[in-house]
């Protein structure tokens, strides 16, 4: 474009330069013719100010002029497409300063119209969500646009199975400006049973600008020849069952196995215990080897601990020296037989209580019950013969009771020996503390004779 010349004082150039658009992104030029009207030669250096300094530029920059005559320059205006450059009119420069007349220096003034470009950046994260009835998604988005936007937000899904809100629904965004969008997406009935369901929906962005003249808005839509069309953005909701299949499987293996319980293994069970007490009520048979003549094969007595010795085998029971008596069966026999030691001991001092197999007899044992009922302190020491059996602190047991399969065999003459460390004496069911510690020993076994 060429403009009309304009004339000036000496040395100044006659000049002008015409309106301009452009759009971001695009380059636009025009041209300005400069005069010298001056009668001598003149330099001009040509300057390009104002707010569209950045990107424009004069070529040449710098002409050399004879008097009455004038060269055309190239004005190339080359916006970026950001959106610092905004939108509207936008004012234009070129100074002309004269080398030999400085102070003839002009500039010439017009405007730029600077068009609208629109231009969206939007993206959605998760791309996945799962969830038992809704799920949360974040909208980003921003203005790359040279105007002022309000961002709308449509869902798109194939059925109507989902239900979309937005939060804020419509934001307002200035040129380069960011925003963030809640979008919460829910289901409408759960899923109880089975596999995941995927639920795929997308979400459009539209935008509606304002006119800055009359206030009116108008909605923009992306045209799909624009390199800059945004496309919808893809995303899907997972919706996981309430029950998940390992759950449905265990119970159907706990079920499973209670009814095995009840159909099987709890009357095998119930039979064995109840075999289990019919065979502990029954009376213990005399082992065969330890039978003497004239030995009553119909069953002794009960010699468990506790229990009573046979009728008419005197039982000894020791008093507050410790001396005790023996029981035993007929002369010859080899029945079942127990001994009690009855020991009584002062605080502060040990005593012994024994018993002495008779003679002429073998004594097996098979059972001792130690009794500490009032609950004294101290240590109490069993031997068998030579054969010390146990060591144990009366403070860690009330009553206490032993068991061989294979009886402990006393000869004649040997004894069944406690010695007890009386520490402190207890506190019996009267409740008041006793005077002295009281323990009792029962032995039972079978009681069988040496000799003929």
């Amino acid at each position: 474009m060429t403009p009309s010349a304009a004339s000036s004082g000496p040395g100044a150039p006659g000049l002008d330069i015409p309106a301009v658009t452009v759009a971001p992104g695009d380059i636009a030029t025009t041209s300005l013719t400069v005069r010298n009207d001056s009668d001598i030669v003149e330099a001009y250096r040509l300057e390009v100010v104002g707010d569209c300094a950045p990107w424009t530029t004069v070529e040449p920059t710098r002409v050399s002029l004879y008097p009455g005559t004038s060269e055309t320059v190239t004005i190339r205006l080359a916006p970026p497409r950001s959106p610092e450059i905004r939108a509207g009119e936008k004012p234009l420069g070129v100074r002309v300063l004269p080398t030999e007349h400085p102070e003839s220096v002009r500039v010439l003034e017009t405007t730029v119209q600077v068009e609208p470009f629109h231009e969206l950046q939007t993206e959605i994260a998760p791309r996945r969500r799962r969830g038992w009835l809704r799920g949360r998604y974040r909208l980003a988005v921003r203005n790359q646009g040279n105007t002022p936007v309000q961002v709308g937000f449509t869902p798109g899904q194939a059925g109507e199975e989902l239900g979309f809100a937005f939060n804020p629904a419509q934001p307002k965004l200035e040129p380069g400006e960011s925003a963030e969008a809640g979008l919460r997406v829910r289901t409408a009935k759960p899923v109880w049973f089975g596999t995941p369901v995927v639920w795929p929906f997308t979400v459009e962005t539209t935008e509606t600008t304002e006119t800055a003249e009359t206030g009116d808005r108008t909605e923009e839509q992306p045209r799909w020849d624009d390199p800059a069309v945004r496309a919808p953005l893809d995303a899907e909701f997972v919706q996981i069952p309430i029950f998940p299949k390992w759950l449905l499987a265990l119970l159907a293996a706990l079920l499973a196995l209670l009814l095995a319980w009840f159909a099987l293994v709890r009357p095998v069970v119930r039979s064995a215990a109840k075999e289990a007490a019919n065979e502990a009520v029954q009376p213990r048979p005399t082992p065969p080897g330890e039978q003497g003549p004239g030995a009553d094969t119909s069953g002794g007595s009960d010699s468990r601990p506790g229990g009573g010795q046979e009728s008419g085998a005197p039982a000894g029971s020791g008093g507050e020296d410790g001396s005790t008596g023996d029981g035993t069966s007929a002369a010859g026999g080899g029945r079942q037989s127990s001994a009690t030691i009855d020991l009584k001991t002062s605080s502060g001092e040990t005593r012994t209580g024994t018993y002495k197999v008779p003679k002429d007899s073998m004594f097996g044992i098979t059972d001792i019950v130690v009794a500490n009922f009032q609950g004294d302190e101290g240590v109490m020491t069993i031997t068998f013969g030579d054969r010390k059996i146990t060591t144990i602190a009366l403070e860690t047991f009330r009553n206490q009771d032993y068991h061989w399969v294979t009886p402990i065999k006393i000869p004649e003459n040997d004894t069944v020996t406690i010695d007890v460390t009386c520490a402190k004496p207890g506190t019996p069911a009267t409740g008041r503390q006793a005077q002295e510690c009281h323990e009792v020993l029962n032995v039972s076994g079978v009681l069988s004779r040496t000799t003929q």
